[in-house]
């Protein structure tokens, strides 16, 4: 597939399941070749990260990366990098090809994101629980300068992050000052490092809990593009007027059937075999 043909990112929502398909594979084939890398989350997020970069973020631009009123992304679960450089790559703003070095020694593809290394990484993450913090000081730098042009910043946070202190803190800050410009989306795949993440951290808990705190929660079908794209749309709208999140509710390892919620699969590798049936599964 020519990612090319998609205008400004927008893609058609047969476009958008192709290329879907095609990060599942590169995911797959990257943990693969480096002997590990976290598959599940990564498999979970695919849909999220293509609605985003293919039509849910405003005025991205692989070849200026660093265009200052664009929407910015913070992939907060910063494990979860072989999903995020995967559609980082459909995008443009580095070659495929690239992917092979994953998680070698001096490559750009760290196994967390380094934004001074890799073009289009907003922010570095990797400590679980610190990235909504950092999107709403980017919301308050984008409200206080309108030569920003009043752009959005999307934060990706996990289900089993949610647990994390400073969560909390920092939904209780930007639900009280109502502030506008922040997207929060929870990747709720069910499924942490050895468990199940259990009824606390269930969808309609997490948007309840949300709420609480003066956010504007909806739900949506993680994997449903055709659910995604105006679900991204609307939120981005709604966060000009205060602090919006978007539940997903996903699945663990999605796309693969002996990986989807097992916990054993949150940071583990396929060996040569387990490639070879999931990329059998996921066909051409």
């Amino acid at each position: 597939m020519n990612e090319s043909c998609y205008l400004d990112g927008q893609a058609s929502l047969e476009g958008l399941t192709v290329l879907a398909g095609r990060a599942r594979r590169l995911i797959l084939e990257m943990t693969h070749r480096a002997g590990m890398g976290h598959t599940g989350g990564s498999l979970s997020e695919v849909e999220l990260l293509v609605a985003l970069y293919f039509g849910g973020m405003r005025s991205i631009d692989p070849s200026r990366p660093d265009r200052p009123d664009r929407d910015r992304f913070i992939l907060s679960k910063g494990h979860a990098t072989p999903g995020y450089y995967s559609v980082l790559a459909l995008r443009g703003y580095f070659s495929p090809e690239l992917l092979e070095t994953f998680d070698e020694l001096g490559t750009p593809l760290q196994a967390h994101p380094d934004m001074h290394k890799l073009p289009g990484v907003d922010m570095s993450s990797g400590s679980l629980g610190q990235g909504l913090s950092c999107g709403i000081g980017m919301a308050m730098a984008a409200m206080a300068d309108p030569s920003l042009g009043s752009f959005r910043t999307f934060v990706l946070m996990g289900d089993g992050e949610l647990q994390e202190g400073q969560v909390w803190e920092a939904a209780g800050y930007a639900g009280a000052l109502r502030l506008p410009g922040i997207v929060a989306i929870v990747d709720c795949n069910a499924v942490q490092l050895s468990t199940a993440t259990g009824p606390f951290q269930a969808p309609d808990a997490v948007a309840a809990r949300f709420r609480a705190f003066g956010w504007d929660a909806s739900g949506v079908d993680g994997h449903d593009l055709a659910a995604l794209m105006p679900a991204i749309a609307s939120a981005r709208e709604r966060a000009g007027r205060g602090p919006v999140v978007l539940v997903a509710t996903t699945v663990k390892g999605k796309g693969v059937s002996f990986m989807e919620g097992r916990c054993e699969w949150h940071g583990k590798a396929p060996d040569d075999g387990e490639l070879a049936r999931a990329l059998a599964e996921l066909g051409s």
